[in-house]
């Protein structure tokens, strides 16, 4: 992984680049990958050029959405779609004042000796959003570089664009399974376990609860079941949970939202201090306030019950 394109070694290239905000890396964006793998079967090395966050967060911050996911995501994923290396750069008011043909020479000219460029049809990039694939095309003859224009992928059962814009739709509907689809992968959020109330340990069912900085988008109230997977240690270790996500509208004294998540029948569990991943399989029901703790027990039990099935 660079962050800057001085830090690629001399000797990297020849390159295959795909070039995008890759927010999700979803099925669509693995389409630009796996086409830029087949462009790499003469040796050459695959490359993505991504942002670490939407570029729309400087340029108009009033029209920024939410990110599907966050940078350590965004690596990994990328990693797990086949490139061989990611150059992330800080999108900030240098890079966007930069002009198109400079960004061409000196990132896939110079740094990464790209081949091929492979972008979507409506990618836009410099200073501006002057550079497009048209410009692209112009300066690969120059340079000795084709350009790969990727058509969208669309959905056979909906027939709408795969975007994250629909993922996001998806997920703030507490749809975790459409949002699965279209990412090709279980949506999820990734951060560090933090103390909580103990609230869930005092009920007989304690939850791991992630800290306010968490990476990624995180689905609507309700209740999930799902994976935790602790990624500290030499090896991954996922777990079958039941998850909550919301504000625990039974005890009104919680005012962010919060997603923690019970282990099923694990009460010894010390996850404090550890990086998890939470992945969300399906939702089990929406959020509410019961009379009592009797009755959020009840339910409580009913929940696990469901998500064991749901898992198994």
């Amino acid at each position: 992984m660079f962050r800057d394109p001085a830090e690629v070694p001399a000797d990297f290239g020849p390159s295959v680049v795909a070039i995008g905000k890759f927010d999700g890396v979803h099925t669509g964006h693995r389409a630009v990958i796996d086409r830029a793998r087949v462009d790499a079967s003469d040796g050459s090395r695959v490359v993505a050029v991504t942002f670490d966050r939407n570029p729309l967060s400087v340029l108009k911050p009033e029209r920024c959405p939410p990110d599907v996911i966050g940078p350590h995501q965004k690596l990994e994923l990328l990693e797990r779609a086949g490139v061989d290396a990611t150059l992330l750069l800080t999108f900030d008011d240098a890079l966007a004042s930069i002009a198109a043909e400079e960004f061409v020479r000196s990132i896939l000219v110079d740094a990464l000796r790209a081949r091929t460029v492979l972008v979507g049809r409506d990618f836009r990039f410099g200073a501006g959003g002057a550079g497009d694939p048209a410009l692209l095309e112009r300066m690969g003859a120059e340079h000795g570089f084709r350009v790969d224009v990727v058509d969208d992928v669309r959905a056979v059962h909906a027939d709408r664009r795969v975007s994250s814009t629909w993922i996001r739709e998806a997920l703030s509907a507490g749809d975790v399974t459409t949002a699965a689809r279209l990412l090709g992968r279980a949506p999820s959020v990734w951060g560090e376990v933090v103390h909580g109330l103990k609230r869930g340990r005092d009920l007989g069912y304690p939850t791991a609860n992630l800290s306010q900085d968490l990476e990624g988008f995180v689905p609507a109230d309700g209740v999930y079941a799902g994976w935790l997977v602790d990624v500290d240690g030499a090896r991954r270790i996922s777990y079958p949970a039941a998850i909550s996500v919301g504000t625990n509208p039974t005890f009104d004294d919680v005012h962010s939202r919060q997603v923690e998540a019970y282990v099923l029948d694990e009460t010894g569990l010390d996850l404090y201090g550890h990086h998890v991943e939470v992945r969300f399989v399906e939702r089990v029901r929406g959020m509410t306030a019961f009379d009592g703790i009797d009755a959020l027990l009840v339910q409580m039990a009913d929940d696990v019950e469901r998500t064991r099935a749901l898992l198994r």
